[in-house]
């Protein structure tokens, strides 16, 4: 009897020390913006389809999200010129959707601010290419908000990027790619 306590207060201590914190995929979502160099912006959205962070006390010790690429929409635009700019997006010109149909992130460091938002190092991998990247997270009352931005040009997406053409004037699109990201409990 004396062990069964003693192994119950042991898991009870291990699961409040290491816990996993799994989100409502149907409720979380990632917005993105694209912009040109004119003043013209697109923005839409893409799915999670796994999405969880690893604590340790208020420390994370590691965090990991998938997205369906598939499931990229224009949220800006709406009939033709919707569908046509999500079938840009998803083809060989920028994202190759049909061969690299899910992106990734894996967080593999981690700072607490004073504020308790935190800074995040980690993985992000698209196309096939995985580079490093920095972000902030911050909780809100039902999960957590992120933001992140990163360089279309190191994922190999060319479409009318100054990185890989010149002259490209009023039709260059630029290379960062805003993220915000709702996790939601």
């Amino acid at each position: 009897m004396k062990n069964l306590y003693a192994f119950i207060i042991a898991v009870f201590i291990f699961n409040n020390l290491f816990s996993q914190t799994k989100f409502n995929l149907d409720k979380s979502v990632v917005k993105w913006t694209g912009k040109e160099i004119t003043t013209k912006i697109h923005f839409g959205s893409l799915k999670l389809t796994s999405a969880e962070i690893n604590f340790s006390g208020d420390k994370i010790t590691g965090a990991s999200f998938k997205v369906d690429m598939t499931s990229l929409t224009v949220d800006d635009l709406t009939g033709r010129g919707k569908a046509s700019l999500e079938g840009h997006l998803k083809s060989d010109d920028f994202f190759s959707v049909e061969k690299f149909n899910n992106s990734s992130l894996v967080v593999i460091d981690s700072e607490k601010k004073n504020d308790g938002s935190y800074v995040l190092k980690g993985d992000l991998s698209i196309k096939g290419y995985t580079h490093p990247v920095e972000f902030s997270l911050e909780k809100i009352s039902n999960g957590f908000l992120s933001k992140l931005t990163f360089d279309r040009s190191k994922y190999d997406v060319r479409f009318r990027s100054g990185s890989f053409f010149q002259n490209l004037g009023d039709k260059l699109i630029l290379d960062e790619i805003e993220l915000e990201v709702t996790l939601i409990y």
